[in-house]
């Protein structure tokens, strides 16, 4: 990737990594599903990339000019290495009760909305913080697959 990932740039190396995936446009944001052969009607996603605000996700301020935020669908245990036992499910409109600051750019955070789903988030993330996450989206691949071939079993 270039000395600066995009939204663009990370979809790509995810669909260029990822076997079996495809780009879905909803719910205000691209996600990543795995769903070889299309034989799901959307597949299993294990990745998004959010550029805007939506009405019940505001925490991140994503209406700040260039801010994006990618999240992935993890494992509850390397949620757990990083960041302890996942948080209460927010209300709704609301997020994860923590200490973190869902603003920051390049820091991996639970995500704001769905942290308590062991789902992890990053603003703007450099290519340093990428190289780190690469067991964090493994793992979130690795669990799309496995829930996709119990729904197709």
């Amino acid at each position: 990737m270039g000395a600066n990932p995009t939204p663009d740039s990370i979809i790509e190396h995810l669909l260029d990594r990822f076997e079996g995936t495809r780009v879905v446009e909803a719910w205000g944001e691209r996600s990543i599903f795995y769903n070889p052969g299309l034989m799901l009607p959307r597949g299993v996603y294990f990745a998004t990339v959010k550029e805007k605000d939506g009405e019940n996700d505001k925490a991140s301020h994503l209406d700040r000019a260039g801010v994006f935020r990618l999240n992935v669908g993890t494992t509850k245990s390397l949620f757990l290495e990083r960041f302890g036992p996942p948080p209460s499910r927010p209300g709704k409109g609301g997020v994860v009760d923590g200490p973190w600051d869902f603003t920051a750019a390049d820091t991996l955070t639970p995500h704001p909305v769905y942290g308590w789903m062991s789902w992890v988030a990053v603003l703007n993330p450099s290519n340093e913080t990428l190289s780190i996450m690469n067991e964090i989206v493994e793992a979130a691949f690795g669990k799309a697959k496995a829930s996709f071939e119990k729904k197709v079993r």
